[in-house]
């Protein structure tokens, strides 16, 4: 395998820790980022930017205040710019994010679960 291709289940095998999103890959000026994710996290948005969410492994609920949207394996869902939402995983999920760069995990919301974005080793 050369440098410039990754492969999704080798790099979320890398990840140690919940909530900590780490980069896959940047297209243009977008970050392809991968994460594990279980718990509950916080209400937050993102008042500039929409985020997709791509489910690997696993069950995750994007509560929303009107609604839940739940994703199983190979599920997609865009959560729309300035919408408020908290990301829910009874058990761990492996998941796929595509953001602008920059975007801060936790959003407007900030707090403990802040994490700065991980490269991959």
């Amino acid at each position: 395998m050369t440098d410039d291709v990754r492969n999704l289940h080798d790099a979320l095998a890398t990840i140690t820790a919940h909530w900590q999103p780490h980069r896959l890959v940047s297209v243009n000026d977008y970050d392809v980022k991968v994460v594990k994710l279980e718990g509950e996290f916080v209400w937050h948005t993102h008042p500039d930017t929409d985020e997709l969410f791509l489910v690997v492994s696993g069950q995750l609920t994007i509560q929303l205040r009107d609604r839940d949207v739940v994703l199983g394996p190979n599920d997609v869902f865009v959560v729309p710019r300035g919408v408020e939402h908290c990301p829910k995983a009874e058990e761990e999920v492996q998941a796929v994010l595509f953001e602008p760069k920059g975007t801060v995990n936790t959003g407007d919301a900030g707090g403990d679960l802040t994490s700065e974005l991980r490269e991959l080793r």
